[in-house]
């Protein structure tokens, strides 16, 4: 069992600090929001980013895949009342000579093996797709 920490704090009324290991992360906890920090959804999303890009990162030398660059594009739709998220949608794009049938297996292991993908597609529908950079 692998077990993570993170330990926030208030600022001030406009941002609070994240810290995990040596890192830091500001948080836009301003009511008003603000340009220079995420806010929790896109932490959510930049969590389920990094969980697919890390995947490749694990996945590619187990499939001896060849890829030269891989992107994330993703977006959250939110209901007002209660507030939650409805839906996320992701595209995954890859700098890839592989074939199809192998680009559709890497996206299969990416989703199969991510912990934040699995854990939020248990409460969100995850929609989206791996497709190669033109």
């Amino acid at each position: 069992m692998t077990e993570y920490r993170v330990h926030a704090r208030r600022i001030d009324s406009h941002g609070s600090l994240a810290v995990a290991k040596d890192a830091e992360v500001v948080l836009d906890t301003d009511l008003a929001g603000r340009r220079d920090a995420m806010n929790p959804v896109e932490l959510l999303l930049s969590a389920l980013a990094a969980c697919m890009l890390k995947g490749i990162e694990r996945v590619t030398p187990m499939l001896a895949f060849q890829i030269e660059g891989a992107e994330v594009a993703l977006e959250a739709i939110r209901q007002d009342a209660p507030p939650k998220l409805t839906l996320i949608r992701y595209q995954i794009t890859v700098d890839s000579a592989e074939t199809d049938q192998r680009l559709d297996l890497l996206h299969r292991n990416i989703l199969k093996y991510g912990t934040i993908s699995n854990t939020l597609s248990g409460a969100v529908p995850l929609e989206g797709a791996l497709t190669r950079k033109v």
